[in-house]
């Protein structure tokens, strides 16, 4: 696939080659609805095979240097610069995201592998001190990082680099194998990353990528005993299954959000509602901190709705591939009904739709809802769709109720000049981040990443990651002997 060409068939990747499946799907651009390629669909033979070439690739992994596993990484950024167009465009077929946007993820994607290199070299243990109890005179101790062994990465269709490079890095970055299963409607990002691993010089076998259903080849990698770890990003009910299924391995699960910004009185609403806009409908909305509740003060509510009404509608739409597209098609058809069918739902129990509410193709038009009732699916539920609410509020600490009436915890933003009311938001915000004078869309690749509730368990980042993807050993020397 380093051609520019996307091949009439998709070959999976295990043990260092490229094998053909038994059977195969055909992969739809979400935009056009024409077909992009066929996929291959993994059975339980070719996952075991999977399986077995991550785990014979073990060693291999735990006997290369820190420094080889971070020229490996470091050369794996450096190919991903130069393919950094035809990355993009992979991207903005496969998942319709724009290609501006799909730039973006490349870049981040880049200085993700960078991160990763980086921690390569920097898997610190500790000495400690034996002697503070009685009896550990003489005695030294002292800690080192081990790789657990073989991760299994499931990933999402909304960055198909940048969260496959989430998993990805600091499992080489560790020592450890991989078993990547992409998701079905974004397999391509991932094929092209295993073509430029095997270039960069990964050992055969260290990452394994397949296609296939969730409920065979996902459930395959949850249950076999021979996988240390699950990295999984997707939904809360998957993640749910995952963390019952998967005994006694350990579970890094990013799930869903409904995030918030609360926006007080005394906000420069110039600067803010172009960020608010960009926060809301960022490849569609389909973001797992998509800013999808708006509390605003109610002094300056009917100001903030004017002007956030009056950016969005400026927002354009169309063909991903296009420069000057802001927002493209929803992932698949069931998401523009459901998308549709929510912001009805939200009109008829009281709701004012200020714009969009409507379709163009497979573009579900970016839409803004006010006086949402806070039990409705688009305020409740993670609504991953160009769908925005905005609600009048009294005070900070009534917003900070609604901000934490949720089943989700990811991330929260407020923004402010009162200084104790930012150090209050930043107290009481029941989320994994809070963001002052910031959206809550708002990431960066090195920063500990996670959230609360059913937002999941465990930290990305890549030095988080890092801590999450080995284990730790304790060696003392007794100098009594």
């Amino acid at each position: 696939m380093l051609n520019k060409d996307i091949p009439a068939y998709q070959s999976l990747f295990i043990n260092g080659k490229w094998k053909q499946a038994k059977e195969y799907t055909s992969l739809y651009s979400p935009y056009s609805q024409s077909v992009l390629t066929n996929i291959p669909v993994a059975g339980l033979e070719e996952a075991e095979s999977a399986i077995e070439a991550a785990v014979q690739a073990k060693s291999k992994m735990q006997q290369l240097t820190a420094h080889e596993r971070s020229t490996i990484l470091s050369k794996l950024a450096e190919l991903l610069q130069f393919h950094r167009e035809q990355a993009a465009e992979l991207i903005a077929k496969e998942a319709a995201k724009p290609i501006v946007t799909a730039r973006g993820e490349i870049d981040r994607t880049i200085q993700t592998y960078k991160f990763a290199a980086q921690e390569a070299n920097q898997l610190y243990g500790e000495t400690l001190p034996m002697d503070a109890a009685p009896g550990g005179e003489k005695r030294l101790g002292y800690t080192v990082l081990k790789p657990l062994g073989v991760i299994g990465a499931i990933t999402p269709f909304n960055f198909p680099m940048n969260l496959v490079a989430h998993k990805v890095g600091p499992a080489i970055a560790t020592g450890n194998a991989i078993v990547l299963k992409p998701a079905s409607q974004t397999p391509l990002s991932a094929y092209f990353l295993a073509e430029l691993l095997e270039e960069a010089g990964l050992p055969a076998g260290a990452l394994n990528v397949i296609t296939g259903s969730g409920r065979v080849v996902g459930d395959k990698i949850v249950t076999d005993e021979r996988i240390s770890m699950i990295t999984f990003t997707g939904s809360p009910e998957v993640g749910i299954q995952i963390r019952s299924r998967a005994g006694l391995k350990k579970t890094t699960l990013e799930l869903g959000s409904n995030s918030a910004v609360i926006i007080d009185e005394d906000t420069d609403l110039e600067k803010v509602v172009p960020r608010c806009v960009q926060g809301a409908f960022a490849f569609q909305g389909q973001v797992c901190i998509s800013l999808q509740r708006i509390y605003v003060h109610e002094n300056i509510y009917e100001t903030f709705v004017e002007k956030f009404v009056e950016e969005t509608e400026k927002l354009v739409t169309g063909n991903p591939l296009q420069e000057k597209t802001n927002v493209s098609a929803v992932i698949s058809k069931d998401d523009v009904g459901r998308a549709l069918s929510w912001i009805k739902e939200a009109e008829q129990n009281g709701a004012t739709l200020r714009t969009g509410g409507t379709t163009e193709g497979s573009i579900v038009l970016p839409t803004v809802l006010t006086g949402v009732d806070r039990n409705q699916k688009v305020s409740c539920q993670e609504v991953f769709a160009p769908i925005v609410l905005i609600n009048a509020v009294d005070s900070v600490e009534n917003a900070i109720t609604e901000v934490n009436d949720s089943r989700f915890g990811l991330q929260a933003g407020i923004y402010t000049r009162d200084i104790q009311k930012a150090m209050q938001a930043s107290e009481k915000l029941e989320v994994g981040g809070v963001l002052i004078n910031d959206i809550p869309t708002f990431r960066v690749d090195h920063m500990p990443y996670g959230g609360v509730k059913e937002s999941g368990t465990g930290r990305e980042g890549i030095k988080y990651a890092v801590e999450e993807m080995t284990e730790l050993k304790l060696v003392i020397i007794n100098n009594n002997f």
